[in-house]
């Protein structure tokens, strides 16, 4: 009989990322990962589904957190503004993981495969904020729109956070990427650094 192990989902996803990020996604099995977090083959698969889960295994609470924050939006918020409320709530969530963040991005950017299980995600993200929107009487194309603009803020601004230095605050990003989207489609543009 098993004794229990604290924490091991999280021992694991460390585990994984650390193993991920020293020697690729494609060069990791899941007998390594399990025997870095000192735990066994069972224990990995009683948390995650495979390898690939590990990166994506918070997506259905970061879903839950855009869809329920953008359900208690005020009623008489655009519909890109009440999406943003959503991206500042996991905004507040990321803020915390930086590090964890990047590695993770690095991880999934050297992988054709993770690369496409992103997107996946990102479109699943989208399609539930639209269905939110429809919800709360948004009608079509407007709620299909303002969602998928509002991922697409979410991931310039997300991308813009990990890159960028400690001191840059993640929803101020989102709050930045957001009004660079307004003004472009209001017809105007920010003034872009550099010579002309």
């Amino acid at each position: 009989m098993s004794r229990w192990e604290p924490n091991a989902r999280g021992r694991l996803e460390q585990a994984a990322l650390e193993l991920y990020s020293e020697r690729g996604f494609e060069q990791t099995t899941v007998t390594e990962i399990a025997r870095r977090a000192g735990l066994t083959e069972r224990t990995f698969f009683r948390h995650f589904a495979d390898k690939r889960e590990v990166l994506f295994a918070g997506a259905a609470s970061l879903q839950q957190l855009f869809v329920s924050t953008l359900a208690d939006a005020p009623e008489s918020a655009a519909p890109i503004d009440a999406v943003a409320t959503a991206l500042q709530a996991a905004a507040a969530v990321f803020q915390e993981r930086r590090e964890h963040s990047r590695q993770r991005q690095r991880v999934i950017t050297a992988n054709a495969e993770l690369r496409e299980r992103e997107l996946i995600k990102l479109a699943s993200l989208a399609a539930a904020l639209a269905d939110t929107l429809r919800q709360r009487g948004v009608a079509e194309p407007a709620a299909s729109l303002a969602a998928e603009a509002g991922i697409a803020v979410f991931k310039i601004a997300f991308e813009r956070w990990i890159n960028g230095t400690d001191q840059q605050d993640m929803s101020q990003l989102i709050r930045e990427s957001l009004a660079e989207l307004k003004a472009v489609t209001a017809g105007g543009h920010s003034p872009s650094p550099g010579p002309a």
